[in-house]
């Protein structure tokens, strides 16, 4: 049964808010941000500019400019990054792992088990409770906007790994932009079930939730559900009955290397949400059993680590990179693999 961390990560808010307005026939000639203005009345005008600079904003599907002017039957769309409302962010002395940090952005390597954002039965102990006690935030100064650092893409709770956090609302448009149009360097480490037959290969399929199962999520190959989904993998190591995987994300949907990988056949080692949490491959002599016993004891998660992270620096307009170490208990669980596989190999070759 899932317990209530597992379904605030399933049920979290959507990244982005869509809008669409149709404009009436009627309408005299506006500056597009005073027309938004008077339209999203919980967002200030200010982030409303800073969305049309950023590409927001389409007229009649074109991005447009600051200063174009709405004009009758006009269909506006435009895409915010999702802003947080009522929610008070209470400051936690929580230890984060700030591998960089200047004016605008923040790269925090996230520990397994910590839970990224606040929501229903986890109101304290997440990574955003950190973030605001880390940046001074004072609950009763924040109003509507949460100041607390602005998150502009997840990992699971159990998923390991680097995440950039925008420290104001630019850094925030220009960040959650490179995320929505998928130009975000992201690699990720797994361990998964089964021999890898080919060396690197691409898995595509739509990604959905599942309707048996409103807390896993399904590929639906034939494009009838969910969004369009894409994961680039190679392969790392091969230990017989387990493979070390190197998997980069083209889009980056909710579990989708746990979702793609599990679609191939190979679901991620000790992956409770995808079957991953029992022997799949292998003997059934009741030593092997124990040895996976031994190896879920080292790794009590699914093994993934988001490792890299590449973006556009939203000030300086640089392309950035960051790395962050192999975990220590993947390290173990890596290394236990390596010697049984080479004590395996060496019996075969008696």
């Amino acid at each position: 049964m899932a317990n209530n961390e597992d379904i605030i990560l399933e049920e979290e808010q959507e990244m982005y808010e869509h809008f669409r307005f149709d404009v009436d026939k009627g309408q005299a000639l506006l500056r597009i941000d005073k027309y938004l203005s008077t339209h999203l009345e919980q967002t200030s005008r200010h982030r409303i500019q800073l969305a049309i600079e950023s590409g927001y904003v389409r007229v009649n599907d074109r991005i447009i400019k600051s200063n174009y002017k709405v004009k009758p039957l006009d269909i506006i769309t435009i895409v915010l990054p999702y802003q947080r409302r009522g929610m008070e962010v209470r400051p936690e002395n929580i230890p984060l792992d700030i591998i960089y940090e200047d004016e605008d952005v923040l790269v925090v390597n996230k520990p397994a088990g910590l839970v990224v954002h606040p929501g229903v039965g986890h109101y304290s102990g997440t990574l955003v409770n950190a973030l605001a006690f880390h940046l001074g935030i004072d609950p009763a100064a924040m109003g509507d906007e949460e100041r607390s650092g602005m998150l502009v893409h997840r990992i699971d709770k159990d998923t390991s790994g680097l995440l950039v956090v925008a420290k104001n609302e630019q850094a925030q448009m220009s960040l959650a932009g490179q995320f929505f149009y998928h130009t975000v360097d992201r690699k990720y480490v797994a361990i998964v079930w089964g021999n890898v037959e080919q060396d690197e290969g691409t898995i595509e399929g739509n990604l959905g939730r599942d309707p048996n199962d409103r807390l896993r999520f399904k590929v639906f190959p034939d494009g009838s559900q969910g969004k369009r989904a894409v994961t680039h993998f190679r392969v790392l190591e091969r230990f017989g009955y387990v493979t070390l995987v190197e998997c980069v994300l083209e889009t980056g949907r909710t579990h989708q290397i746990r979702v793609h990988m599990n679609y191939i056949g190979h679901p991620l080692f000790n992956d409770d949400r995808y079957g991953g949490d029992r022997v799949l491959k292998g003997p059934i002599y009741t030593k092997y059993k124990q040895f996976i016993d031994n190896c879920f004891e080292i790794l009590p998660r699914q093994a993934l680590h988001a490792k890299t992270l590449g973006f556009e620096h939203p000030r300086s307009h640089e392309r950035v990179f960051f790395d962050s170490p192999v975990p220590d208990d993947m390290v173990a669980l890596i290394q236990k693999w390596r010697n049984y596989f080479s004590v395996m190999k060496s019996r075969m070759e008696e």
